[in-house]
């Protein structure tokens, strides 16, 4: 047993020396970002976090600068800051990690519709709110059933999922309830018939569903909605700064300019903040300009002078998804060739130790193990990078799938070729090097190439850890502009341009791996198919 242990770590360590390399220059990488980072100073930046893809008013992109985030809660966010004498630094997040990102400590607010309910109090704290408005209700403009929430019993009503509207609608009963992930999502569903009408703050409904000529504002005000600032339940000191601000910026009325800028102020803010004036301190120039440069039909030409200006953005978040797909398929190869010579190999505690792996890792979602690295991990001390979070969990998961290509290559070689290496006078670690490995090779190729295209699409989950790539950006565009098809067809665009190179280079080495004999005996069995079935034809 302990021979047979030997030759095993003998085999392992010459077949999966470089991949040890990449594994530990990986481990490095983690390493260094283990170390939790020190509270901010009153000089640094607020981090803000966001999601935006939410669209407009709450943070959304520029129609006309695509490159630019606006939005009515960066201007309150940016206020604040101002008055405690620093700046604000926006991190994108998905809005289902925004609360698990503030206790992991990637940033130190969040301001992004955030309402104020009992549930979230018990998680993190709020500032006093920022912000009062109401659910609003949203149907087809023929529809002529619906003008209350008693009339959506036995509908379907479409909600962004963990919203005050969606527990309104749950306690409400008999309403078959849709959730999305983004306002624009849930308002083009409704548009084309998927679903009856939605419920959703009145600020989303008066900039998505107002405008469009498909839909209409039906009904009374529903409820109230309270927006506020949310922190981590330490940062007591920050918080009673924020509040404090917002009492000045109340005062000033530099809150109700810039409600009134995005045509929001409405009577529950004005009981809520003592402000009885009727006439407007602003004119409502932000609603205005996201009107004139989103809600109206384009040219063709239009729209391929739009589509220009975002190469570039969907070029950097390319860029993005390439250089992880690339890091994480590296370590998938290196870590999967390890786990395939563990279980054929090893001793058979190590083998079903690598079994257990193989199928954990293949029997549990991606989303799931991507949310565990960098959510669950800072409890225990751990804190890695969005990027090295990014590249671990992906180049975990398809380890596990190399790892199976591996052993299928490896089984596939003749066992005859083995005891030729050994009646040569080869050791068991020269065989499996020499002889065994590079066949192995040769067969899986195409399966790697076509696990490598997958992981290049699978990179888009990685939006969940707050890492912006090529799909997330196509969110953000199609969010703000509601054109998800011709910016969908973009974006699909550069996914065919960055897997293509890969596909052509796999076809590459397969054919330079491949013996020319054997080349000859392929070409000279397609022709002998080729002449049957021109005789079979002719017969």
């Amino acid at each position: 047993m302990k021979a047979a242990s030997r030759e095993f770590w003998k085999i392992f360590l010459t077949a999966s020396g470089t991949p040890l390399v990449v594994l530990a220059a990986a481990a490095v990488g983690a390493t260094f970002s283990f170390t939790s980072c020190p509270d901010a100073r009153a000089a640094e930046p607020i981090r803000w976090a966001a999601d935006t893809e939410s669209g407009a008013p709450l943070v959304f992109q520029d129609p006309k600068e695509p490159t630019k985030i606006i939005g009515f809660e960066r201007e309150v966010i940016e206020g604040v800051a101002r008055h405690l004498g620093r700046s604000a630094t926006l991190v994108h997040n998905s809005w289902d990690g925004l609360i698990p990102g503030l206790s992991r400590g990637n940033y130190d607010v969040i301001i992004n519709g955030l309402e104020i309910t009992e549930e979230r109090k018990r998680e993190i704290s709020f500032t006093d709110p920022y912000f009062v408005t109401f659910e609003q209700l949203a149907v087809r403009r023929d529809e002529s059933t619906i003008g209350s929430l008693a009339n959506c019993r036995g509908k379907k009503v479409g909600t962004l999922k963990f919203s005050l509207a969606q527990t309104m609608l749950e306690k409400f009963g008999g309403i078959e309830i849709v959730t999305y992930e983004a306002e624009p999502t849930a308002y083009e569903d409704l548009k084309n018939g998927r679903t009856d009408a939605v419920l959703l703050d009145a600020p989303l409904a008066i900039y998505n569903a107002k405008p469009n000529p498909a839909l209409k504002l039906v009904g009374a005000p529903i409820g109230s909605v309270l927006y506020g600032i949310g922190l981590k339940k330490s940062d007591t000191e920050l918080l009673a700064q924020m509040n404090g601000a917002l009492a000045e910026m109340v005062k000033s009325g530099e809150l109700r300019r810039i409600y009134d800028r995005y045509n929001l102020w409405n009577p529950l803010m004005a009981e809520r903040f003592g402000d009885s004036r009727e006439a407007a301190l602003e004119p409502p120039t932000m609603y205005e300009y996201y009107l004139n440069s989103t809600n109206r039909e384009r040219t063709i030409t239009e729209r391929l002078k739009l589509y220009v200006t975002f190469l570039p953005i969907l070029a950097k978040g390319a860029l993005t998804t390439l250089n992880i797909s690339l890091v994480a398929m590296v370590l998938a190869v290196g870590l999967g060739l390890i786990l395939a010579l563990m279980r054929l190999y090893g001793p058979k505690p190590v083998a079903i130790l690598s079994l257990i792996y193989i199928e954990l890792i293949r029997g549990t979602p991606l989303l799931i193990q991507l949310f565990f690295i960098f959510y669950a991990l800072p409890h225990v001390g751990i804190r890695l990078s969005p990027f090295v979070a990014a590249v671990l969990g992906l180049g975990l998961n398809y380890a596990a799938y190399e790892a199976e290509n591996y052993r299928a290559g490896i089984l596939g070689v003749a066992k005859a070729q083995s005891e030729a290496g050994l009646a040569l006078g080869l050791s068991n670690r020269q065989t499996v090097r020499y002889i065994v490995i590079p066949q192995a090779l040769r067969i899986v190729i195409p399966p790697i190439t076509n696990d490598f295209i997958s992981l290049l699409k699978d990179s888009s989950l990685v939006s969940v850890i707050t890492m912006v790539e090529l799909t997330k950006l196509y969110g953000q565009l199609a969010s703000t502009y509601y054109d998800f098809l011709g910016i969908g067809l973009l974006v699909a665009m550069f996914y065919l341009l960055l897997g293509l190179p890969f596909v052509r280079l796999a076809r590459y080495v397969e054919n330079r791996l491949t013996p020319t004999e054997a080349k000859e005996q392929r070409i000279g069995l397609s022709k002998r198919l080729l002449g049957r079935a021109l005789t079979s034809s002719l017969k």
